[in-house]
């Protein structure tokens, strides 16, 4: 074999006439040393046909001969490894006549590449061109409990992630002004993460006026919204305190609805309320500002139409509204009607306490006429007991207020402001309709001036005009009116779900204020009886002095040991 030749690919054809010689080699490679044992794992060639053993003479010299590392049919047809050992060799065409031989070796370098990839590690042992790796292939997770969760969980929107929050409290209401100006002043603190404020906390006065003034402009520059309206006006016993917590309670639930609506919170006129020193001042510049404030301010301001206007008398085509109405007033109705049976509880409550205490009043004389100690005394601990029973009446009436009875007067109140948004849907609809009539009245004038020929010419322009003015004013009311009913009907679902949550939790505080308040009931007469029972015990040895002296020893022994019981009613009174 001549090894000096130009082209490592002559002897090509040698493999096909001697196939016997590369078995030989394969197999006499085996006995190398160790050095070369990466090179020794069996092949399976492919592409061949079935070699049967033959035994071949002159082995040792043949392999002296062709054991040349550029061979590219050498030991199991892997020429890759060694050959880079003298550095790589430039590319160069190949010949055109061998190409069809390329296809076998190849096909054999891949079988014996994938048979040594799977017993022999490569890169350990050949330094000088490791193998290459490819980066694992990305695959998605499979589709578990966790992923789907993962990918099912909506995620929070930007307009919830930026919507600020609110926490407004009023308080510390108290009287000012003299006999004839007086009124009460609350405290109104408010915590807002908004930028519009300019700090995060902050206190302002308020008096009820100005609570009325809110919702009159709110209710104006909102159309279509249900503003939370305060609590209403009360001439007789305005200075009670119980009427003063009560209405302090409403209108802080009044001003945190209004602060937790998405469009009543980004209203003006709630900064100016929440957070101006100076807010009388502020609002006479606003009147000036805006001399017709809630009569033509909001969306048909820019069409310089009024909302004012009664019009002919309205008849509902929509049915869902219609629904909704004949709701509204049978729950109204109902509310109603609660509210008067929790007024009727709240009056018992309050003539119980007032009964105990006319009871509390003649057992304290009966006491103090009583001449026996042993009677007078239980006497004044009863008396003392209806006196405790009276405050538990009066406290219990007034968280009936302010748990269910506060919530029944807001929602008659919200079913009021519901019905004013029901009006301003109304006359929005009248203005719609006014709007077509006077689009009409300008098309008659329109088809009199073409009728009477071109010598009207410039009054045939203006009245072209109107007609175009008139028709761009139909087009928008008509949107106004639809874009109302659109409004109405999100406020009237969110008044819905407000309406159950509120209800649920003001039963709730309810029933659970009369638990505590029977509770307590319940251990006043259990501590009382256990004290009763204590004295009895001591009173018992109160004898005169003509009685035997045993027992005179005995009742000091006797009242020592009552002493204990006296002293644990007493702590448990306590």
């Amino acid at each position: 074999m001549d090894l000096g030749g130009d082209s490592p690919w002559g002897d090509v054809p040698s493999q096909s006439k001697r196939p016997e010689e590369n078995e030989a080699l394969s197999t006499a490679k085996t006995d190398q040393p160790s050095s070369q044992a990466t090179l020794t794992t069996p092949r399976s060639p492919l592409g061949r046909g079935p070699r049967t053993p033959r035994k071949i003479g002159a082995q040792t010299t043949k392999l002296e001969a062709v054991d040349n590392s550029l061979d590219p049919l050498g030991p199991l047809g892997d020429v890759s490894f060694p050959q880079q050992e003298q550095g790589p060799i430039p590319p160069r065409k190949e010949p055109f006549a061998n190409r069809n031989v390329r296809p076998t070796s190849s096909t054999s370098q891949s079988s014996t590449g994938a048979g040594l990839m799977d017993s022999v590690n490569l890169d350990d042992d050949d330094p000088v061109r490791p193998k290459p790796k490819n980066p694992p292939p990305v695959q998605l997770p499979p589709p578990g409990p966790e992923s789907s969760k993962r990918q099912n969980q909506p995620s929070v929107s930007i307009e919830e992630a930026a919507k600020p929050t609110f926490e407004v409290s009023v308080g510390d209401p108290h009287k000012v002004g003299d006999i004839t100006s007086s009124h009460i002043v609350y405290q109104v603190r408010t915590k807002t993460t908004s930028k519009a404020y300019r700090q995060p906390e902050f206190t302002v006065s308020r008096r009820y006026r100005d609570f009325l003034w809110l919702y009159n402009t709110l209710h104006g520059n909102n159309p279509g919204i249900v503003v939370p309206p305060p609590p209403e006006k009360q001439a007789v016993g305005r200075f009670e305190s119980n009427f003063v917590e009560s209405r302090r309670a409403a209108l802080e639930r009044m001003l945190n609805k209004t602060a937790a609506h998405p469009v009543l919170q980004r209203d003006g006129d709630l900064k100016i309320f929440l957070e101006s020193e100076t807010f009388n001042l502020d609002v006479k510049n606003k009147e000036n500002r805006e001399p017709d404030i809630g009569q033509n301010k909001g969306m048909f301001s820019s069409l310089g139409l009024s909302v004012g206007g009664g019009g002919g008398k309205f008849v509902e085509h929509d049915d869902w509204f219609h629904d909704r109405k004949v709701y509204l007033d049978a729950l109204e109705n109902q509310l109603k009607a609660l509210m008067k049976a929790i007024d009727i509880v709240v009056q018992q409550r309050k003539g119980l306490a007032e009964a105990a205490s006319d009871f509390s009043a003649s057992l304290h004389s009966l006491a103090t006429v009583e001449l026996s100690p042993a009677l007078s005394g239980p006497l004044e601990g009863l008396s003392d007991l209806q006196l405790r029973i009276r405050e538990l009446y009066e406290r219990q009436a007034q968280q009936d207020i302010l748990t269910l009875g506060i919530t029944v007067d807001e929602y008659i109140r919200l079913i009021g402001s519901v019905k004013n948004a029901f009006t301003q849907r109304q006359k929005s609809f009248h203005t719609w309709h006014s709007a077509e009539s006077e689009l009409q009245k300008r098309k008659n004038v329109h088809d009199k001036l073409l009728r009477q020929g071109k010598s009207q010419q410039d009054r045939l322009n203006q009245a072209n005009a109107d007609v175009a003015d008139a028709e761009r004013k139909v087009h928008q009311t008509r949107l106004l009116f639809e874009d109302m009913g659109r409004v109405m009907r999100n406020e009237l679902e969110r008044f819905e779900r407000e309406k159950v949550e509120d209800f649920k939790s003001g039963v709730e505080t309810f029933l659970e204020s009369a638990v505590e308040a029977q509770k307590e009931l319940i251990e006043l007469w259990e501590t009382f009886l256990l004290q009763l029972d204590a004295e009895e015990d001591t009173n018992v040895f109160y004898n005169p002095p003509t009685a035997a002296p045993g027992a005179a020893q005995s009742s000091p022994n006797k009242a020592d040991s009552a002493q204990p019981t006296e002293g644990t009613a007493a702590e448990e009174e306590t």
